[in-house]
């Protein structure tokens, strides 16, 4: 069972469908966080950069996900606000280990919460500081205070540490991520169509 069957049976809802953002730069882990939280025996060995986006669904007793994992290339940026307006979540992965590259992911990240189709909406956004088990990799605070996070007050964010490889704190990011889209639905807010 991967870590999302165990997000939907969590939340007890009824066939909702979820469509999960995974955004970052490139090189940061995107598409091997999004293939641990798959069930196991739909894991890939074999991980390569994404060229363009990969669409991932997964389908349990209560939920239907749909993750986007959208390539971190610069060429590619631009294919990302195609798919804001149907985004319920954004999981967004920084490599907290690449220092010389942490302004653009801060640039990337205003962007993204600057725009007209996400900066009216109360989206849940998780952050990954991953490959934290690199000896070079940067504190959670590091990352938070670079990225600055605490001047996101518009929205609920949570940032945890991982190591996507190891699938290491992929399970507290993933329950952050469902206790928020559960109290959207409770609260009738538009996360949850």
């Amino acid at each position: 069972m991967g870590l999302l069957d165990k997000l939907s049976g969590w939340l007890g809802l009824k066939k909702k469908e979820v469509n999960v953002l995974c955004l970052g730069l490139d090189n940061s882990g995107k598409t091997t966080i999004i293939n641990q939280l798959k069930p196991s025996n739909t894991q890939t060995q074999d991980i390569v950069p994404t060229i363009g986006f990969n669409i991932e669904k997964f389908k349990s007793s209560s939920l239907s996900f749909t993750v986007f994992d959208m390539s971190g290339q610069s060429r590619y940026r631009n294919l990302w606000e195609h798919y804001y307006k149907e985004s319920h979540a954004i999981i967004f992965v920084i490599d907290s280990g690449d220092k010389l590259r942490m302004v653009v992911a801060k640039e990337e990240l205003d962007t993204l919460l600057n725009h007209q189709d996400i900066c009216s909406r109360r989206l849940p956004v998780l952050f990954f500081a991953n490959k934290s088990d690199l000896r070079e990799a940067m504190s959670l605070v590091k990352v938070s205070q670079l990225l600055c996070l605490e001047n996101i007050k518009d929205k609920p964010w949570h940032i945890c540490a991982s190591n996507a490889v190891k699938g290491e704190g992929l399970l507290e990011g993933v329950d952050w991520l469902q206790e928020q889209i559960a109290q959207s639905y409770q609260n009738n807010e538009d996360l949850i169509k």
